[in-house]
């Protein structure tokens, strides 16, 4: 029976928790200043292209430059829209939260998603539609088209710096915001190659400008589709990249004392990732030695990958011939 007093030579404290050092604090920061800069980026080239576009306008008097100048302001407020879900995804967890809230990131992404399909849907039904309207003979500038092409190349930029980010970052709603800017450029080369057309064919100008613009938003709701589906698989924990299971092993296996390791799994959570793993010590261990072989795993695997918001490590007795 046990008396409750502690025999001689024995510890009487909780040895203290392995602090994680200053990096790891550092990289998770520095994820989400980078994030937020892209987006910030990306509105402001947005802001150029519409104050060019207004000014076509009123050069070349073309509407088609009009609307796709309101478009691309309707598009600065849902940019705004996903630095709300970052911003909130980057708080900590708490009480009611202990997992953090890193799911609004995969939500504001969801957001974006679902209006892009909707968005592409009756855009693309209006202007098929529009494309076989009886209206008068568009003349256009020959030159119009240049203001179109810019923006094309500035926002074709935008998404490649924004998916790069998206990528390095493991964050599938800025992804969906990269596809929005890559949209935004094939739209704008339907554009210019329709501003082409219509100054050379002025009987068929209207028709190549909607038939251009219903293609591009079909191509937005199947891009939206792509990346709806990106998102709810993150929002239902599906299984992620062999990569991540590979880093988790690797840095576990790198610490003294575990012999190997079982069962791992891994839930990505907009800017988090939550990890349980089965590590195998030594069973001759004291429970005192193996806890803090538990406690080393922990911080390994969050210096190795700083996304790492918590780690459970079960610990398992080692045994050469039970594999």
């Amino acid at each position: 029976m046990a008396t409750g007093i502690m025999e001689p030579g024995l510890k009487t404290d909780f040895p203290d928790p392995i602090e994680l050092p200053p990096s790891y604090s550092i990289a998770r920061a520095r994820r989400r200043k980078e994030l937020v800069g892209s987006i910030w980026r990306g509105v402001g080239v947005r802001f150029l292209i519409i104050a060019i576009e207004v000014i076509g306008f009123f050069v070349f008097g073309s509407f088609a430059l009009l609307i796709d100048g309101i478009a691309s302001g309707v598009d600065i407020s849902f940019s705004l829209i996903l630095l709300v879900g970052i911003r909130m995804a980057a708080k900590p967890p708490d009480e009611d939260h202990p997992f953090g809230h890193g799911r609004y990131e995969p939500l504001a992404g969801l957001q974006l998603s679902v209006f892009m399909i909707v968005a592409g849907t009756v855009l693309g039904i209006q202007q098929f539609f529009s494309a076989f309207s009886l209206e008068d003979e568009w003349i256009i500038s020959p030159y119009a088209w240049i203001i179109p092409f810019i923006a094309m190349i500035l926002l074709e930029i935008c998404y490649r710096f924004m998916m790069h980010f998206a990528k390095s970052h493991h964050s599938p709603a800025l992804k969906v915001e990269a596809i929005h800017f890559r949209i935004d450029a094939l739209n704008t080369l339907f554009a210019t190659v329709a501003l082409i057309l219509a100054a050379f064919f002025p009987p068929f100008g209207r028709m190549f400008d909607h038939f251009g613009a219903s293609l591009i938003a079909w191509l937005m709701v199947v891009i939206g589709i792509s990346a709806a589906i990106s998102n709810v698989h993150q929002l239902m924990d599906k299984k992620p990249d062999k990569a991540y299971f590979n880093l988790v092993r690797e840095a576990a296996g790198q610490v003294e004392g575990v012999l190997d390791t079982e069962k791992l799994r891994i839930q990505l959570s907009g800017p988090d990732a939550h990890v349980d793993i089965d590590v195998e010590v030594d069973p001759k261990l004291t429970v005192e030695e193996a806890h803090l072989i538990s406690q080393e795993v922990r911080a390994e695997i969050q210096k190795r990958w700083s996304a790492v918001r918590d780690v459970i490590v079960h610990l398992e007795p080692y045994y050469p011939n039970d594999h």
